[in-house]
């Protein structure tokens, strides 16, 4: 493969299966325990040659006759499940593959999904890494052993249990539109997702996990490898400073090259344009983000995780993208491209709808898709949220605002509470989706109850013999509610007229703000002269206006069914 590039692989699932520990037995280093609660922070870069890879898959490739070609692997590591998105390019995802970890005891989590929709909305082809194989009771372990030879030397109790495992993965897979079988019985790769089992602790399944990366890629994505000479085209992973250099750039360069000296236009709050001081490039087998030994270079080739220095570039953002140039002339182009890659992410419409803010372009445009048919989007952007914002959202009939993956000042949360705007914060999409529909299910609750008891509802009363207390100016006497309920401002009619309005209720001198089927009180109706508009032994029923039926129709499964029988009595 002339002029080809090394794959892109990206790495993501659910917390704590294992991601980071899967590239640290890769890379030899034990970058997971520096890690606070052993769970990545920061995206990050890792490359393997490809002598690592054939020294690690060596009876493997024997076995399946592969001549590797391509130059190594360079691999990413996400953190969490959701920083997938940042590695984004136009059109897509900068990963040529990716591969999901699923702890194989523990199987689909919710990360999982969420890790999943991500390679389903970048269309990016995947491998499954089944991790931890070695806390199966019984698993005998070999150390750094191919996986076709260690299954072997398990026991066919374990070996059991070990295929239910596999095809329980294989079968979630397949409810969610992916035909998965283990590595060594695939038939088409093309077409199957290969489960490939492994322990990060033991080393056992890494040999075959590279050797499918390798193999899919080289035999598959020819075309996607072959690399554009000229401009230099990469992502920004992070802005940091570095001592001696000032700000840098942490950049995974996806296609082209990138020279010393070079035209840079940087994406961010604005597009910035400077020249490259300084490359630097981590060794091999080094995590960009944890390395402090770093080789100057004049050149880098893609695929590389680079790290690159130069004036100007406070306002750059980890997720936008960048461009590298020889000629000035061309610098134009790449402001255009680095600006129309925004452009067509982000959305700003005078219409109703929610407010999107997500930390990189990649996230954003996983938010707005994740988001797509659920609720209208007025406006989606990159960056921190603002108080300008806050008071656009204030105006609106249901301001609310979804953050990814930033914190909201504090002083513009008060503002928002101030203004009764609802913002729901996560790194998380679907925590954030999870969230806002229990708001918006609690918020119906809610106005269903109000709806409830401010309704007049259906009732009927019978006027009790001997218990007329005053005849007029009110009217007080004793009724019994023979259906329903009778609230305290509700009006009630005899033969379809009505009498006049219930303005007070009691029962053994308290006073009543409704009274319920098989209760006797006292009522209080001004209107009314008994003897004239109603008798003992009456029955009268509460008024309901049209109005009334209506509202009541959207409580009904509030409703009694006694209450029910007279509704539906009345139409």
């Amino acid at each position: 493969m002339a002029n080809a590039r090394s794959p892109i692989i990206s790495v993501l699932g659910h917390v704590d299966h294992g991601k980071t520990s899967l590239l640290d037995r890769i890379r030899g280093t034990t970058v997971a325990r520096a890690e606070p609660g052993q769970i990545t922070q920061h995206i990050s870069a890792s490359y393997v040659p490809v002598d690592v890879v054939k020294g690690s898959c060596g009876k493997s490739l024997e076995r399946m006759g592969i001549d590797l070609t391509i130059p190594g692997l360079l691999f990413i590591d996400s953190p969490g499940h959701e920083a997938f998105s940042t590695l984004r390019k136009r059109g897509g995802s900068i990963a040529d593959i990716a591969i999901l970890v699923i702890d194989i005891n523990e199987g689909f989590q919710p990360q999982t999904d969420e890790s999943l929709n991500f390679l389903k909305q970048f269309r990016t082809p995947f491998v499954v890494a089944a991790t931890k194989i070695d806390r199966m009771l019984g698993w005998q372990p070999n150390k750094n052993a191919c996986f076709v030879d260690t299954v072997k030397e398990q026991s066919d109790r374990v070996i059991g249990e070990l295929e239910e495992k596999v095809y329980r993965i294989a079968g979630e897979l397949l409810t969610r539109g992916f035909e998965a079988e283990r590595f060594d019985r695939i038939s088409d790769f093309s077409k199957q997702v290969c489960i490939v089992p492994v322990s990060n602790v033991t080393g056992e399944g890494i040999s075959d996990l590279l050797l499918v990366l390798a193999g899919i890629t080289q035999k598959f994505m020819a075309r996607n490898l072959q690399v554009t000479s000229g401009e230099g085209k990469g992502t920004i992973l992070d802005v940091k400073e570095f001592r001696g250099l000032g700000m840098t750039i942490d950049v995974i360069l996806y296609d082209g090259e990138m020279r010393k000296g070079d035209w840079l236009v940087v994406g961010g709050n604005e597009t910035a344009t400077t020249r490259v001081k300084a490359l630097l490039e981590p060794k091999a087998l080094k995590d960009l983000k944890e390395s402090k030994d770093f080789k100057p270079v004049d050149m880098v080739r893609a695929a590389a995780g680079i790290k690159v220095a130069a004036p100007g570039l406070e306002k750059a953002m980890a997720g936008m993208p960048v461009r590298a140039v020889r000629q000035e002339k061309d610098v134009a182009k790449a402001v255009h491209e680095v600006e129309g890659e925004r452009e067509e992410v982000e959305i700003e419409t005078c219409g109703d709808g929610v407010l999107l803010k997500a930390d990189t372009l990649g996230s954003l445009e996983a938010l707005i898709k994740s988001f797509k048919g659920k609720v209208p989007v007025r406006k989606a952007k990159v960056g921190a949220l603002s108080k300008g914002e806050i008071m656009e959202m204030k105006a609106l009939k249901n301001p609310v605002i979804f953050s990814f993956g930033l914190r909201v000042p504090e002083d513009v949360a008060a503002l928002a509470k101030d203004n009764e705007v609802k913002i729901f914060c996560s790194d998380v999409i679907y925590t954030l989706i999870e969230e806002h529909q229990k708001w918006v299910d609690g918020t119906k609750k809610r106005a269903k109850e109000e709806l409830f008891a401010k309704a007049v509802r259906p009732g009927r009363v019978r006027v009790i013999r001997g218990y007329i207390f005053r005849q007029s100016k009110p009217a007080i006497f004793g009724v019994e509610v023979l259906a329903g309920t009778v609230k305290l401002g509700c009006r009630l009619m005899k033969n379809g007229k009505i009498l006049g309005e219930v303005k007070e209720m009691q029962t053994q001198g308290e006073n009543l703000q409704e009274a319920k089927m098989g209760d006797k009180v006292a009522i209080s109706m001004p209107d009314v002269i008994i003897g004239r508009h109603t008798s003992e032994n009456d029955v009268l029923d509460v008024f309901l206006s049209n109005d009334d039926k209506e509202t009541l129709r959207k409580v009904r499964d509030k409703l009694r069914s006694d209450e029910l029988e007279l509704l539906d009595e009345k139409g």
